[in-house]
């Protein structure tokens, strides 16, 4: 477990030590260990070529190389959020280009509850970034340079705004100014973050990352629940704006419309849980999340959130009609 004794995430650290455990036992049981010690988690799935679900589909390491370019993105948004810092310098190498990030800021939280809430997904997210880049080992990418911030008109969680028309254009959004808006720039992230995972998973050969990556999914449906929640409780205006960012993210993934917001249908049954017609959640493949994260539904490498395009061989989002 990385300490900092200095840092603004002291605050999280007795949090993460509890996840410790969690993290050695993975490590122990799938040659985690080895994998950090000489990178062997590219043979662990199976030796020479059997990291591959298939001949030309992505390898266990590039999807977990894929989740963890958005474990910097949450981690990051999470902990500025909540302490007015990022991830320390010692959590963000790798292999490529180790990027910047464009900052955020410490919310003025006027709801305690939402404070709370808040500083417990940023050290689940910080665990998440430690247990993947522990898993991967030497394999494991560095941080993309990553706009979180909050002032320029320009900027991602702008641009993100002004697309789902809850500012107007050249306005800038800033999800650290309060409550309210901390949870709409959450929920830019949690959805993705789920229909990611999930949309992963049988993607992944090896049944230990497997479960490990199940783990990860768990953890971000309830992240994303209890953002959808603690929105919905806010009111209609609060149920209405994350309508429209739903609404801007279905017209940037795919050509069909899964994506839901939390607004009461007829019956006045809440949607904190968007489901299909099964009562299932649905999925999103890598260019599908690439394409919101980008903020483009074309076919391209970089930007968005992502200025620079991810680390790790899959970083193409993926062109619709």
């Amino acid at each position: 477990m990385i300490d900092f004794p200095d840092s603004p995430l002291s605050m999280l650290k007795r949090r993460s030590d509890k996840l410790k455990e969690r993290r050695m036992f993975f490590r122990k049981t799938s040659g985690f260990a080895a994998g950090v010690a000489g990178g062997a988690i590219l043979t662990a799935c199976g030796g020479g070529g059997g990291n591959s679900v298939a001949a030309d589909g992505p390898t266990d390491p590039e999807i977990l190389n894929f989740a963890l370019n958005l474990e910097y993105l949450e981690a990051q948004f999470y902990l500025y959020a909540t302490t007015g810092a990022g991830l320390p310098d010692s959590a963000t190498t790798g292999a490529g280009t180790r990027g910047t990030v464009t900052a955020g800021a410490a919310v003025p939280f006027s709801d305690p509850l939402v404070a709370a809430y808040a500083k417990e997904i940023a050290a689940d997210e910080l665990a998440h970034v430690l247990f993947l880049r522990s898993a991967l080992g030497s394999s494991a990418v560095a941080m993309p340079s990553i706009d979180i911030g909050g002032t320029n008109p320009n900027g991602a969680f702008s641009k993100a705004a002004q697309a789902a028309g809850l500012v107007a254009a050249g306005t800038a959004f800033n999800p650290y100014a309060n409550d309210i808006n901390f949870l709409l720039g959450a929920f830019i992230f949690e959805d993705v973050g789920v229909t990611a995972y999930k949309g992963a998973s049988p993607l992944i050969s090896n049944k230990t990352y497997l479960e490990a990556a199940a783990g990860i999914l768990a953890a971000e449906a309830y992240h994303a629940g209890l953002v959808r929640t603690v929105l919905y409780s806010k009111g209609v205006d609060a149920q209405t704006a994350a309508g429209k960012i739903s609404d801007a993210r279905d017209s940037l993934d795919n050509s069909i419309d899964d994506d839901q917001g939390i607004a009461p249908d007829a019956s006045g049954a809440s949607n904190i849980v968007p489901l299909d017609a099964n009562g299932i959640a649905y999925s999103r493949s890598p260019g599908d999340v690439l394409n919101i994260v980008y903020l483009n539904p074309g076919a391209v490498n970089s930007g968005g959130f992502f200025p620079a395009g991810l680390n790790g061989s899959l970083v193409l989002s993926s062109a619709f009609a």
